[in-house]
């Protein structure tokens, strides 16, 4: 009867757990018995204190990983506020949609490499304004620790002839000193001239 209430109690351990973490960790090893070891074990309290030590290092780990994603995230979303600031209302009711579904997610992934090269995390942040008028700027990557501009993001007008104009999304690293382009990906606008950033 006993034995039957551990292993009772040890499912309902392996519900709540996965229950609490939405799915992602599921600690099947609470679920597995070795038989030789309860049949020697006199002391009740041993099969617990292996439980909490199980338990404790993915809950950590788990944790330190919810707070990276949650930081990426929130890079996430300021770089895409800081885009559809740069565009402009008039600009981005046109781009918006293209922008989110091809251009975004290749900033998102620049971002998330700088994010896990980085000693700690949170030193990478997004710094400076889009510029507005006709200036390149989106923004920049930086690290707050050493205070230096590790990127920066840029998109550029091009007025290709007989095609039209297009947005060239483009970013810059500190590495050669900002001076080559690594594209990221170009989105058509129109034959007439689009209006200035920011308009």
């Amino acid at each position: 009867m006993v034995k039957q209430m551990k292993l009772w109690w040890r499912r309902i351990a392996v519900i709540f757990i996965t229950i609490l973490t939405l799915g992602i960790y599921t600690p099947t090893n609470l679920l597995e018995i070795d038989a030789d070891k309860q049949e020697d074990s006199s002391v009740s309290s041993s099969p617990d204190i292996e439980v909490t030590s199980v338990l404790k290092e993915p809950t950590s780990s788990y944790i330190v990983k919810d707070a990276r994603e949650a930081y990426l995230e929130h890079l996430h979303e300021e770089a895409k506020e800081l885009s559809l600031e740069k565009f402009g209302p008039r600009i981005a009711e046109k781009l918006e949609n293209e922008f989110t579904a091809v251009i975004l997610p290749q900033i998102e992934a620049v971002l998330n490499d700088f994010v896990g090269h980085s000693q700690d995390y949170k030193d990478i942040a997004i710094t400076e304004k889009p510029s507005s008028g006709y200036g390149e700027r989106i923004f920049n990557i930086s690290n707050h620790s050493t205070n230096e501009t590790l990127a920066k993001f840029h998109v550029r007008r091009e007025n290709r002839p007989l095609e039209g104009y297009y947005f060239n999304f483009h970013y810059h690293l500190k590495e050669d000193g900002f001076q080559k382009h690594y594209k990221i990906g170009d989105i058509y606008w129109d034959k007439n001239t689009p209006p200035k950033w920011m308009a």
